[in-house]
């Protein structure tokens, strides 16, 4: 781990140096590039700082234990302890700073939300959860901006499609893809018997153009006239846009905008982040061990986690963490199982770095 570091150490030197060269700060490209990397490194680079300075501490205490002043020898020990103790725990939090990083981490993300079995029980979650999620980015200072909505007359959303454009919103959301179960008594049940409903989520990192090679003959573009409820809100324009990517099937709506353009826009970039999901998980099935040592993230048949209403609890099945604080996780305060799922990811991998 050491030497890992001290390339680490070397090449923080190296693009620090670089940044200042004048050649380097009017090529805004490349400085961008080498701003982030400088920023991902700095963090690794200073708690190897720490690091060696309370083992230099721990040697010069060490030293000081062969005093013959008693009362020196006992500070030693103290300062002994002390820094064996800060050692460990900086040892474990550099073994976490070097775990591999997902490249995706920093990316925005774009949301789709399905209601699955339920019919308009179903349909309700899903618009909860959307809710859910549009607090949880308000609570980051994220935007969310909308890209497709099919709702089903009664407040329910058939499916809901959305940005989240912010720092870390993959590394933070990238948990809740799979499969999202609610347990209640619908509102349209009189029996007052319990049912239950699924609704399907997936999250996936906003795709640049360079990430996805997509070539425009492959797509099929029909524009149509958009409609809401019940026929209300027709377009007398042909504003709604439908992608075709032949290759994969792959088919987009959008029409939550009044603008074509806009809506040709958002829908190129779902089709091209659905694109680059593909990419993504064919690479993760051909790297089996690894998948197996991450948390669920990103197969969408995967039963992920309950909400059970009547009882007031969350049950993540992956981590087999319960919760009894309902409203407040529905009102989008999901940060405690998100890290929860995190540390756990960690461990995983920390586990499966040790025995490669």
């Amino acid at each position: 781990m050491i030497g890992k570091l001290e390339e680490i150490v070397n090449r923080y030197k190296a693009i620090t140096k670089e940044m200042m060269d004048p050649d380097i700060v009017s090529n805004q490209k490349h400085f961008r590039e080498l701003s982030i990397e400088e920023s991902a490194l700095s963090g690794i680079v200073e708690k190897y700082n720490e690091y060696k300075e309370v083992q230099a501490n721990l040697e010069e205490s060490m030293e000081l234990l062969e005093e013959d002043d008693e009362e020196i020898q006992e500070l030693a020990r103290e300062e002994v302890e002390s820094c064996e103790q800060r050692i460990q725990e900086l040892d474990e939090e550099l073994k976490i700073l070097l775990l591999p990083k997902d490249p995706n981490d920093d990316k925005n993300v774009i949301v789709e939300i399905r209601a699955g079995a339920g019919g308009d029980e179903a349909a309700l979650f899903a618009s909860e959860l959307y809710r859910m999620y549009v607090r949880f980015a308000e609570r980051n200072n994220w935007k969310v901006d909308m890209m497709n909505l099919n709702e089903n007359g009664i407040g329910g959303f058939k499916e809901v499609i959305f940005m989240i454009n912010g720092t870390g919103a993959y590394s933070k959301l990238k948990y809740e893809s799979g499969v999202h179960r609610v347990q209640r008594i619908p509102v349209t049940e009189s029996g007052g018997r319990v049912h239950t409903s699924t609704v399907t989520v997936a999250i996936m990192p906003e795709a640049e153009e360079v990430d996805v090679d997509l070539d425009m003959n492959d797509c099929k573009i029909d524009v149509f006239r958009s409609s809401g409820n019940g026929g209300q809100s027709v377009n007398t324009t042909d504003s709604a846009v439908r992608i075709t990517h032949e290759p994969s099937g792959i088919v987009v709506t959008c029409q939550d905008e009044k603008s074509q353009h806009k809506n040709k826009d958002k829908a190129f970039k779902i089709l091209r982040s659905r694109l680059y999901e593909m990419e993504m998980e064919k690479a993760q099935s051909e790297e089996a061990q690894q998948r197996r040592s991450q948390v669920g993230t990103g197969d969408r048949s995967e039963k992920i986690r309950t909400y059970n209403f009547p009882q007031g609890r969350i049950t993540d099945h992956r981590i087999k963490l319960t919760i009894h604080q309902l409203d407040s996780v529905m009102d989008g305060d999901i940060q405690d199982i998100i890290e929860s799922l995190a540390a756990e990811d960690q461990a995983a991998k920390l586990s499966h770095l040790q025995e490669g």
